[in-house]
């Protein structure tokens, strides 16, 4: 959730304001590969036209998304129930040398909530 000034423009929540929140995975398809890593099939349109058009061209309505190790982790773990700082913890006993990984966490989280993947 994002809090709004008097201004009406929303304010970045902080560091602990998101630790506390509980992302929930979008109603997507998705799987998890031999490789352990996560692919996610993202419908291309939700209307009936868009998805008869697809039909028409014989396209698939579906993209796939494709996470690498780290997003496949986060993606697994925002259940919902889980909050930021929760998944954090993972992300950091399963990358341990990995250099910044509560800001990548952050940056990638945000980018899946602006995508509308994520729901926080």
């Amino acid at each position: 959730m994002l809090r709004k000034n008097k201004s009406k423009q929303p304010l970045v929540p902080t560091v602990d304001e998101f630790l506390k929140y509980q992302p929930a995975r979008a109603d997507f398809k998705w799987e998890v590969k031999d490789d352990g890593l996560v692919e996610i099939k993202v419908p291309k349109f939700n209307s009936d036209f868009g998805k008869s058009f697809c039909k028409f061209i014989k396209k698939d309505n579906n993209f796939t998304a494709n996470l690498d190790r780290l997003g496949s982790i986060v993606w697994q773990n925002c259940d919902g129930k889980k909050t930021v700082k929760q998944i954090l913890s993972i992300a950091k006993k399963e990358f341990p040398d990995e250099k910044n990984i509560d800001q990548r966490l952050f940056l990638f989280l945000r980018q899946l909530q602006s995508l509308y993947y994520l729901i926080f």
